[in-house]
């Protein structure tokens, strides 16, 4: 007899293959997806490092996900014409171009198509801008992300005020996440319903001008 969780995990997967169907950047016929108690494993080969990032966010939209093992590889061979010189020249060239990032301040380290970040910036947004820029350029295969930021003074009112954007936000689980500070660090614990939720605690939490780090511990609860 089929169980009750093997029927809810079929479900999810048919959810999943449905999603990334949809998602206009992902050739989901090179997709796998495999569901075991709500946690999602993708597997098989892609063309391009942005099309295994789109791939994991579709399936974190899907209701009833709780966690996403992305196993997907860029395929071998994938614009093997563009060599680690071809492609930390194009990202420098994105870099500089790029409105939203102080020039120079992104460091560039291309090791056989996998990017190292490194450098000092103001804010977590900046952050992601520039491993966004890289996600786009041909013959990246993985991003190892190590831009820091500033250091910043804490101030004793930053988990009050991020709980008061929380509700703002109008996230439906705000009460049930708590947030505590160290210095400039701020933790997240609760449980939301659904990983949008979970992403933009985080976010709130990071547009703080007090925040040097998020440690994002909530747990996704379908």
């Amino acid at each position: 007899m089929t169980t009750p969780t093997v029927n809810h995990d079929h479900l999810i997967q048919e959810d999943v293959k449905e999603e990334l169907a949809w998602a206009p950047q992902v050739e989901d016929a090179h997709v796998g997806v495999s569901v075991l108690d709500g946690i999602v494993t993708l597997s098989g080969e892609v063309d391009t490092y942005t099309e295994r990032v789109e791939a994991r966010n579709a399936a974190l939209r899907v209701s009833g996900v709780s966690v996403v093992a992305n196993d997907l590889e860029v395929r071998s061979g994938t614009h093997r014409d563009r060599t680690d010189t071809d492609i930390a020249a194009a990202i420098l060239h994105a870099l500089d171009w790029s409105a939203d990032l102080p020039l120079g301040d992104v460091q560039v380290e291309v090791r056989d198509h996998v990017v190292r970040l490194s450098g000092v910036m103001t804010w977590n947004y900046q952050r992601l801008a520039a491993e966004r820029l890289v996600r786009g350029i041909a013959g990246v295969k993985q991003i190892d992300n190590r831009i820091e930021l500033t250091a910043r003074v804490s101030a004793t009112d930053t988990a009050k005020l991020i709980k008061s954007a929380l509700v703002r936000h109008a996230l439906q689980d705000a009460k049930a996440i708590s947030v505590t500070t160290v210095g400039s660090e701020v933790t997240l614990t609760g449980h939301v319903s659904t990983w949008a939720e979970k992403n933009d605690a985080a976010h709130a939490a990071w547009s703080s001008p007090h925040t040097s780090a998020v440690h994002n511990k909530i747990t996704v609860r379908p």
